[in-house]
C-alpha cells in the first residue's frame, strides 16, 4: 500500500501536466506576395503574405501543428530550427534529409511536441534561398508563464529578426552561384523585421520602429535569419544583459554588442535613456545597407524510437 500511495501523486502530477499542455495550431499558405523595396516592385514568396512570417508562440510541453499549403512554384519544406524533435524526426523539415519537399499545390502538416526547451528559436524554408523571405520566430514560454523566467519578468518583449534582401529573385541568386562556382551575390540590403531601413525616398521604403517606456525593462529576442553574413547588434545609448542563447538560459553577462551568428540571442535592457535611438549593426559597412531600427524611449528523458512517417508524408518524384 505504501508503494501505491506514493504512485498516486506521481500519476496525478503527470495528468496535471498533460492537462495543462495545449495544441498550438497554425495555417501557413506559402505563396507569392507583391512588395515594393528599394525603389523596385517585386514578387517574393512568403508564409501568409508576411515577412517575417507568423510568429509561433507555445508553452513548453505543448504540441505544435502547422498546416502548410504550398501555393508557390517551388518544392519546399519548413524547418523548425533548434527543436529537439523527440520522436518526431519526420517533422524536422530538413529538405531531402528527413523529408522530401512539399510539391507545388501540395500540403502537409508538421506536428511536434516541445519538450525540455524554453526560449527563442525560429523556423524557415529549407529549400534553396527561399529561407531569405520565408521565415519567422518560434517562441517557447515556461510552463508557469513569466514566473518561470530565471530573472525578473520584463515589462515588454520584442522579437527582432535580422535578415538579408536581394532585389533579384532569390532562387536565381542561388542558380547563378552554382553556375559560377562562387558564393551567392552580396545582398542589396540588410533588414530588421523585414524592413531595409530608410535607404531611399521611394514609397514603401521604411524603417522598423518601436516605442518603449522610460525606465522599464525589455526583453529583446534577437534572431539572425541572414543567409551569408554575421551581424554585430548594438543598442545605442544603452548597455544590456545577455540572458539566453540558442533557447538555453545562460549565466547573465553585461555587454553592449552581440553577434547572434546563425542563431538567436536574448538580451535584457532598461530603457533609462530618453530619446530616439538606433538598434543597429555595429559594423560600419552594414549600417548604410539598412540594418538599423529606431526605438523611442517614452516618458522616460524519452525512448529512442522513431515512429513511422505520417500517411500524408510528401513523396519524392
Amino acid at each position: 500500500m505504501k508503494g501505491a500511495s506514493m504512485l498516486v501523486p506521481l500519476v496525478l502530477a503527470l495528468c496535471a501536466a498533460m492537462a495543462s499542455a495545449a495544441v498550438v495550431e497554425h495555417n501557413f499558405t506559402v505563396g507569392g506576395m507583391n512588395i515594393s523595396q528599394l525603389c523596385m516592385d517585386s514578387v517574393i514568396y512568403t508564409a501568409n503574405e508576411q515577412m517575417p512570417g507568423p510568429t509561433i508562440e507555445a508553452t513548453e510541453g505543448d504540441t505544435v501543428a502547422v498546416h502548410v499549403v504550398n501555393d508557390s512554384p517551388y518544392p519546399l519544406s519548413l524547418h523548425w530550427h533548434g527543436i529537439f524533435q523527440l520522436l518526431s524526426g519526420w517533422a524536422d523539415g530538413a529538405h531531402m534529409i528527413t523529408e522530401c519537399p512539399i510539391q507545388p499545390s501540395g500540403n502537409f502538416t508538421y506536428r511536434f511536441n516541445i519538450t525540455g526547451q524554453e526560449g527563442t528559436l525560429w523556423w524557415h524554408a529549407h529549400s534553396s534561398l527561399l529561407r531569405a523571405t520565408i521565415y519567422g520566430a518560434l517562441i517557447i514560454k515556461p510552463r508557469n508563464g513569466t514566473d518561470g523566467y530565471p530573472y525578473t519578468a520584463p515589462y515588454g518583449e520584442i522579437p527582432i529578426t535580422l535578415g538579408e534582401w536581394w532585389n533579384k529573385n532569390v532562387d536565381d541568386v542561388e542558380k547563378d552561384a552554382h553556375l559560377t562556382g562562387l558564393g551567392p551575390d552580396v545582398s542589396d540590403a540588410l533588414t530588421i523585421n523585414g524592413k531595409p531601413g530608410d535607404l531611399t525616398s521611394c514609397r514603401g521604403a521604411g524603417i522598423y520602429e518601436v516605442e518603449v517606456e522610460y525606465n522599464q525593462t525589455y526583453l529583446l529576442r534577437i534572431i539572425n535569419a541572414a543567409v551569408n553574413v554575421e551581424l554585430f547588434f548594438k543598442v545605442s545609448g544603452h548597455n544590456f544583459t545577455v540572458v539566453a542563447i540558442d533557447a538555453s538560459y545562460t549565466e547573465p553577462y553585461a555587454t553592449d554588442v552581440i553577434v547572434p551568428g546563425g542563431g538567436w540571442t536574448v538580451i535584457r535592457f532598461v530603457a533609462n535613456n530618453p530619446g530616439m535611438w538606433f538598434m543597429h549593426c555595429h559594423l560600419d559597412a552594414h549600417l548604410p545597407l539598412g540594418l538599423a531600427m529606431v526605438f523611442e524611449v517614452l516618458n522616460g528523458p524519452a525512448p529512442n524510437i522513431l515512429p513511422p512517417p505520417p500517411e500524408d508524408f510528401p513523396k519524392c518524384y
